[in-house]
């Protein structure tokens, strides 16, 4: 039986296990909302809001210790700068799981863990890839356009035949 055990093993080694963790929060750090297996997102939700309350602190010996478990220093700058003032006067609970159901593939158990207080960060960065995504199409379409100008004006011209 398991009682009373803390962590949990998810079917991995402890450096593997260290190594998806701060992979996670890293990403959930930079864009304020991911999607993964309920499991995981259990799992992500206590190592970062571990790393948001010693963030808050925001001493030279904090961000020593967070560089040890998440070392992406562009990550930590955006932990300490933008993240963790949010919560100075928060005492816990940073995250939300929202369940979304299950993946088609295998059937595991979905989730998308955010950080509160970040949700209209999120959706500025879902409008700023579609735009992104809009003017990419509109310059293929030109690109074609263009292309299909030059081969008819490339085209030989048919000579009449006289009968």
């Amino acid at each position: 039986m398991r009682h009373q055990k803390r962590v949990r093993k998810l079917g991995r080694t402890p450096s593997h296990r260290r190594a998806l963790l701060s992979n996670l929060a890293a990403a959930l750090i930079h864009y304020k909302k991911i999607k993964t297996t309920v499991v995981k997102a259990k799992a992500l939700r206590s190592y970062v809001e571990r790393l948001i309350t010693k963030a808050r602190v925001g001493s030279l010996h904090a961000r020593r210790i967070i560089l040890k478990q998440l070392p992406k220093k562009d990550i930590v700058h955006e932990l300490f700068a933008e993240v963790a003032p949010k919560y100075v006067e928060k005492p816990g609970g940073y995250t939300r799981i929202i369940k979304i159901g299950q993946r088609r593939t295998d059937a595991a158990e979905m989730a998308l863990i955010e950080l509160i207080g970040f949700e209209g960060v999120y959706k500025k960065r879902k409008e700023e890839s579609e735009e992104k995504r809009r003017k990419k199409k509109e310059k293929k379409e030109k690109e074609k356009t263009k292309e299909a100008k030059e081969q008819k004006a490339t085209m030989p011209v048919e000579e009449k035949k006289e009968e």
